[in-house]
């Protein structure tokens, strides 16, 4: 069972980001500290209300922190890029981490996000599947001739190949059903998203199975997963001490329309917090938050958490006890138990 430390990396406007910066990178080398596996970044742009931090930067920094830690792209937006830099720049982080590159890709869904890059959530689709099949190419082959819809490759080269032989797993972020499908075709494995109720999450765990089984592929040998989750006391204490900072950022993502990205009868972020919470979030105990990892693992098959305890707001003291707990309450009762299950 991995653990990984999610990093958001997403402040309030107005807030000293250069503070939070080196509060980051305190962060970083704590979970190496802790026993944490790899530390995930996620991505967006114009992430109005917040000033974030992008993530390919942000690994390459921090890889010298952390040597023998996984770094992961949570998730590249693959369809606003051109393969051939997004390859180089994978290449060079997977060469700063020794070999230890994940590279988690997606299609995104923000409209202002698609006409900064010039491009249309129509094209999102077909754009995400000729990136990545391009980025395979260049770290496999010598020289790639390919031509795409918005990229002409002439036995262009990817300067700097991964270390990783054959290359970097590659996993992909999914939402909707027909996301999930595709994943299981273009990906080696799936990077499960944390706004999904859980149980929209298991029944795509099995459609994600079952188009494996029609491919006759393996299930992969590592299944990732991000959920919000925090530690209290009780229910009570963790709900009310996390409410803030889990309110703020999924107002914000009900307006910059995520909803729309998720599957019919799961696709209302605008609910109230405790119905949010209700349905989606490990809030509670240590023993209830391990409690809910173990049946989660149990129920999907996952294998790799990705734990996002530092959201917009959240004080650096809160987000160090929070990793404490995580590390030395819940991760020694979740690991033994899955081991032997």
């Amino acid at each position: 069972m991995q653990f990984f430390f999610a990093v958001r990396g997403q402040f309030p406007a107005g807030d000293d980001v250069a503070a939070r910066f080196e509060e980051l990178l305190a962060q970083a080398r704590l979970a190496r500290q802790l026993g944490f596996d790899g530390i995930s970044k996620s991505s967006h742009y114009s992430s109005t209300p917040f000033q974030e931090i992008q993530q390919l930067p942000f690994l390459a920094r921090i890889a010298a922190e952390v040597p023998g830690m996984w770094l992961a792209t949570r998730i590249v937006l693959l369809p606003l890029h051109k393969p051939l830099d997004i390859a180089e720049q994978l290449a060079a982080i997977d060469l700063f981490s020794g070999g230890k590159l994940i590279f988690g890709a997606g299609i995104g869904y923000r409209e202002v996000e698609f006409k900064a890059f010039g491009t249309t959530q129509k094209d999102r689709v077909p754009r995400f599947v000729e990136n990545l099949e391009a980025i395979k190419r260049l770290w496999a082959e010598d020289s790639v001739t390919m031509q795409g819809s918005h990229f002409t490759l002439e036995d262009a080269v990817c300067s700097l190949k991964p270390l990783q032989k054959p290359r970097p797993p590659i996993w992909i972020g999914a939402n909707a059903d027909a996301a999930i499908r595709r994943a299981a075709h273009i990906g080696d494995s799936l990077m499960i998203n944390p706004h999904n109720r859980i149980d929209t999450t298991v029944r795509q765990i099995e459609l994600y199975r079952r188009e494996l089984d029609s491919l006759d592929k393996p299930f992969p040998a590592t299944l990732a997963m991000s959920r919000e989750m925090f530690i209290g006391r009780d229910r009570t204490d963790a709900l009310a001490r996390a409410r803030p900072y889990l309110e703020r950022k999924y107002a914000a993502y009900h307006q910059w329309g995520q909803d729309k990205a998720m599957p019919k009868g799961d696709d209302d972020l605008g609910q109230s917090y405790e119905d949010l919470a209700d349905a989606r979030f490990l809030l509670g105990s240590a023993n209830e938050v391990a409690d809910g990892l173990i049946a989660l693992a149990r129920a999907t098959g996952v294998n790799s958490f990705s734990c996002p305890v530092q959201w917009p707001g959240m004080p650096q003291g809160e987000v160090v006890e929070q990793m404490h707990r995580l590390a030395e309450d819940v991760m020694p009762k979740v690991r033994p138990e899955l081991r032997t299950s």
